[in-house]
């Protein structure tokens, strides 16, 4: 049997930093590693440390920082969390997402509690000991990882990313061979010029190493193809290997971008440069087999995406779980967003002409859902396939609640504290709490489906499924028999709290409201079975 110690040095950490610009791909990069590792037989993992302030993004508006994750354990975090589930299949923690507000509380509240004896705290060591613990993943016991991958947020030279960088010196020297840095920079084209310009790249390693660190492999982003001489003269300045000098051109699809990376060897070289054998290149034969399937195919399904966030980014988990499960149904999910905001009874023929379905995002607060309960009524009298989610599904109940129960006054007791018909109330274990950060019904909890239902037969006639959560309000039970009656059957419970998971209406084509998020579920071999379903309903194929 290993010892703890053993265990230790045999785990090799990769540092994923970035420069010149922020938005580059780091994310995707790190999870290209993840997977390309994973390829190999390895064990890995993936964390992002962010040197924002927060404690994590789950208060912060998403045109500042685009969609909140959720981890499986109830952790809101960065949105690269899902791209490193989706790539790898792996299932991310709280202790894969880590900011400087975690980093800073954790010390602070050490230091009140009187654990550092009365010594002066400082950056150095620390704030900085305890990013070098949490990137060691010392708090996890039994992982037996072979690969720990940190991504660190922003962009080199940045004055909240410094901490990070200086744990990062340390850890190299700690570690030896069994630690490695890739740097990420842009290579931009000067269309004037007819030239591509290393310089930024120079001054970004340049940076870097100023601060005690020498990459051990360049990722360069670029628009156009880098020819070998580019690449001899990155290697040369910045005193990299060739081999590990490895370009990042833009892809039809980012699943394209492992396969890429395996092509330019970045798996190699990061092996080499550990030390370990390289070996034969995986096929990687279900990952090639997919990419078939989304260069393949031909025909396309256009999806309205009905929110109030007119940013990609804001809803990308739904949005990458909408294009797998187009990919598995051999078509190509278009998707068409919807300001919610701009939506009314005279307008809605024509905002949803075209599409083939629709999903009810998500969201918190008053702004946008009157126009939300408007679509899910025009959808649902005119039979056009609707996923709702989270607050979307609650959208869908006060909808049928107005216009079929006949409670015109019907709403949510988040959007309408007075309601008369509360259909949506606040849930119990939330009434007494004023903290908003991290207070919220997270992670994943357990769901019985009811047998026969179009969901049941979607999740393979499971009767017991667990999926993500993220609200404070609930259905209100006191209305089931109600719904039930009329036509909008609660089929998914969940067992320990009574709580309606799923609402579905069966006489509809596919009209299904989830409470969960089922998104952050999805991944790339795995599509998550409802999106599934649900892509096949708008293509006229029988759910």
């Amino acid at each position: 049997m290993q010892t703890s110690k053993q265990r230790y040095m045999d785990t090799k950490y990769i540092f994923v930093t970035g420069g010149v610009v922020s938005s580059l791909g780091k994310g995707i990069i790190s999870a290209s590693i993840g997977k390309l590792l994973q390829a190999r037989g390895f064990k890995v993992t993936i964390q992002k440390f962010d040197p924002y302030i927060n404690i994590d993004p789950g208060t912060l508006n998403p045109y500042e920082h685009g969609e909140c994750y959720v981890t499986f354990d109830g952790m809101e975090t960065d949105l690269d969390l899902g791209h490193y589930e989706r790539f790898t299949g792996i299932h991310t923690t709280r202790n894969n997402s880590i900011t400087t507000g975690r980093i800073y509380k954790t010390v602070i509240d050490r230091e009140r509690h009187g654990d550092y004896l009365g010594k002066t705290i400082q950056v150095v060591p620390h704030i900085t000991d305890e990013i070098k613990r949490r990137m060691l993943r010392k708090d996890e016991k039994n992982e037996n990882l072979d690969f720990v991958i940190t991504e660190v947020g922003g962009t080199i030279g940045d004055i909240e990313s410094a901490p990070f960088m200086e744990a990062i010196r340390q850890l190299r020297w700690e570690l030896g061979r069994d630690a490695v840095c890739v740097h990420l920079t842009y290579v931009p084209y000067l269309k004037a010029a007819d030239e591509l310009k290393t310089k930024p790249t120079q001054h970004s390693v340049k940076e870097l190493q100023g601060m005690g660190i020498q990459p051990d492999i360049l990722v360069l982003r670029t628009e156009r193809h880098l020819d070998d001489h580019v690449r001899m003269k990155v290697a040369s300045f910045c005193n990299v290997d060739l081999e590990c000098v490895v370009q990042s051109e833009d892809m039809p699809s980012i699943y394209e971008v492992p396969v890429n990376m395996q092509k330019q060897g970045l798996d190699a070289a990061i092996m080499r440069k550990i030390g370990i054998p390289v070996g034969e290149t995986p096929a990687m034969k279900p990952w090639h087999d997919f990419l078939d399937k989304q260069r393949n195919a031909r025909r396309e399904v256009h999806i309205g995406l009905v929110g109030k966030y007119d940013l990609q980014d804001a809803y990308k988990s739904i949005r990458e779980s909408l294009n797998l499960a187009g990919i598995y149904n051999d078509v190509k999910a278009r998707l068409h967003f919807v300001n919610s905001e701009e939506i009314a009874s005279q307008n809605i023929a024509e905002k949803l002409d075209g599409l083939s379905g629709i999903v009810i995002c998500p969201g918190f607060g008053q702004r946008g859902i009157e126009g939300k309960i408007i679509a899910a009524e025009y959808t649902r009298t005119h039979d056009i396939p609707t996923f709702g989610i989270c607050l979307g599904m609650q959208m869908m109940v006060i909808e049928f609640a107005r216009n079929v129960l006949g409670y015109k006054d019907a709403n949510s007791r988040e959007m309408d504290e007075q309601t008369p018909h509360n259909v949506i109330d606040i849930m119990e274990e939330q009434k007494s709490i004023t903290q908003m950060g991290g207070t919220m019904r997270l992670g994943a909890y357990e769901c019985e489906l009811q047998k026969g239902c179009r969901v049941y037969g979607a999740y393979g006639e499971k009767t017991l499924i667990s999926e993500r959560h993220r609200h404070r309000y609930e259905f209100n039970n006191a209305y089931k028999e109600e719904y039930e009656m009329k036509g909008m059957k609660c089929v998914g419970i969940n067992p320990a709290a009574d709580l309606v998971e799923i609402v579905e209406i069966p006489d509809k084509h596919w009209y299904i409201g989830t409470q969960f998020h089922p998104e952050y579920s999805s991944t790339v071999l795995h599509p998550h079975p409802l999106f599934m379903s649900f892509i096949k309903a708008c293509t006229n194929g029988k759910s």
